[in-house]
């Protein structure tokens, strides 16, 4: 099962500050064990919203948005994408993520399952996709 890792944003990663040494090494530290353990999957933090963009849709026609978008709390910073045996393993892990803006900030992160391929009916679409995965690995 995958789950995804997700760290809220706040007004710090909002600004573009980066964090600071003894939170990156923290990080790495975590990371390095979720390396080991084979349940890593991908990380990566996200630039500000300000450098990003949504696409809208209306009537299926869609609209370009630029950022920033204001509510910072609905955002995400950075995300770590695990592979777990169980729920109760990816919460083991959850539970060991370091505090995302260092012990001083009050922060949150959620956790949600991925859907699996094999969650959706067996038809045409999922074959084809099946297909595009089995390619790119």
């Amino acid at each position: 099962m995958r789950f995804m890792i997700m760290v809220r944003a706040n007004a710090q990663s909002e600004s573009g500050q980066m964090p600071e040494e003894a939170l990156m090494a923290a990080m790495a530290a975590y990371h390095e064990q979720l390396a080991r353990a084979g349940v890593l999957l991908d990380a990566n933090g996200l630039k500000p919203s300000a450098q990003g963009f949504r696409v809208r849709y209306q009537h299926g026609t869609p609209t370009l948005i630029d950022g920033p978008f204001a509510e910072t709390k609905e955002l995400i910073a950075g995300y770590t994408l695990i592979e777990a045996r169980s729920r109760e393993e990816a919460v083991e892990w959850a539970r060991r993520f370091p505090a995302p803006f260092g012990d001083a900030v009050d922060s949150e992160i959620e956790v949600r399952p991925l859907y699996e391929l094999d969650d959706f009916a067996h038809d045409e679409p999922v074959r084809r996709f099946k297909d595009l995965e089995a390619t790119r690995r």
